[in-house]
């Protein structure tokens, strides 16, 4: 190429673009200067060789390095460097495999890995706190182990799909575009089963149930899930297996609410507690913790035990245990109390707090206006 445009600026990307952002940036281009759609514009065939071009050097790490640092210079010339595209064939052959659907280039069946899996763990709140080993069971499709995962019966083989060739895709004309698809006739694999197995109807798989352990660690919370790699389905193309995912269910517990990695514990107290102060008792996930309530406390005032919450599996330390407490109003009282009780409020309506007396002033200047604008009326 002579020009020598910023390949960055070919491909419209800014230089901090990542591998999907380059390869969807000339993916874009590349149907748009496609030979196909543009037949006879000479102009466009130099676009998509640039793009091209472009394309050969950013998606390569190492000559995106030697360009970052060394510009054209970098990629031209040295080993390995340069543009060894002479016409658009060439194109083709490099990235048919990759951009196959839009070029119609490549042929045989693509190497995928297998499906994922769904497992479940359900969890106490002390197992998600502590961290733990659980065992869980899923299903999963294995190869059949009468036909050995061809799909064939005994004494027959797979046949070459007459319909693509053996390669698994096929190409079709849409006006001047051609687009490669997943051959119908055999879903991509080539070839086809003409005598297929009984066990497992030609599939070459069947159904099975797996138990295995996950190791779950300490703080997940309700709706997470852990990743054990390697123990999904197998690929029907011979890649990589595929992963379990196993989702958390995480139990209520009759003490603490959790709210992220803190947790919540409502503890009821009596009357004279808050007004006079004390010492309360309170749980925690590690045994036993003690809260001083100040005197005066009201209903709903809470207090913080730093570190007793739930770690998180994300981040290092630990949330904070959150007691609330709430004055219980006895329902039921012993004459002694009642007593006791009367007294009181006989020394309260005495001597108001500085507070009921602004609530009851307030009171008793709503109900005089009221009474002066009935009299107008």
């Amino acid at each position: 190429m002579t020009s020598q445009t910023c390949y960055y600026e070919v491909l419209g990307i800014e230089r901090t673009a990542s591998e999907g952002e380059i390869a969807t940036a000339y993916r874009k281009l590349a149907i748009q200067y496609h030979p196909d759609k543009n037949p006879g514009d000479e102009e466009a065939i130099a676009r998509f060789k640039e793009c091209s071009e472009a394309f050969e050097v950013l998606h390569d790490k190492d000559k995106r390095a030697r360009y970052d640092q060394y510009g054209h210079a970098g990629v031209n010339g040295g080993p390995g460097g340069g543009s060894h595209f002479h016409d658009v064939g060439d194109i083709f052959s490099a990235f048919g495999d990759i951009f196959g659907d839009i070029f119609g280039g490549g042929g045989g069946s693509r190497v995928r890995k297998g499906r994922d899996v769904r497992c479940d763990a359900t969890l106490t709140l002390h197992e998600a706190a502590d961290g733990c080993t659980k065992e869980v069971e899923f299903q999963r499709h294995e190869p059949c182990g009468d036909c050995k995962g061809s799909g064939a019966a005994a004494g027959s083989a797979r046949e070459v799909c007459s319909y693509c060739g053996g390669h698994g895709r096929v190409i079709q004309s849409a006006g001047i575009v051609r687009v490669q698809t997943t051959c119908p006739a055999c879903g991509g694999e080539g070839s086809k089963v003409k005598d297929p197995c009984r066990s497992c109807r030609g599939k070459g798989q069947r159904l099975r149930k797996v138990v295995t352990e996950v190791k779950i660690p300490a703080g997940v919370d309700d709706g997470m899930r852990v990743r054990i790699p390697g123990e999904g389905e197998p690929s029907a193309s011979g890649g990589p297996p595929g992963d379990c995912y196993c989702f958390i269910s995480v139990l209520s517990h009759p003490l603490f609410e959790r709210q992220g990695q803190h947790l919540v514990c409502r503890v009821p107290i009596t009357y004279a507690q808050a007004a006079l102060g004390c010492t309360l008792e309170v749980p925690t996930l590690g045994g036993r913790g003690e809260v001083t309530v100040p005197a005066g406390t009201q209903s709903g005032d809470v207090f913080r035990l730093g570190g007793r919450g739930m770690p998180d599996p994300r981040t290092h330390g630990l949330g904070d245990l959150l007691v609330q407490v709430t004055i219980e109003v006895p329902t039921k009282l012993s004459n002694e109390e009642e007593e006791l009780l009367r007294q009181l409020a006989e020394l309260e309506h005495k001597n108001v707090a500085p507070k009921r007396k602004s609530f009851f002033k307030h009171l008793a200047d709503y109900f005089t206006a009221s009474d002066d604008n009935s009299d107008e009326d």
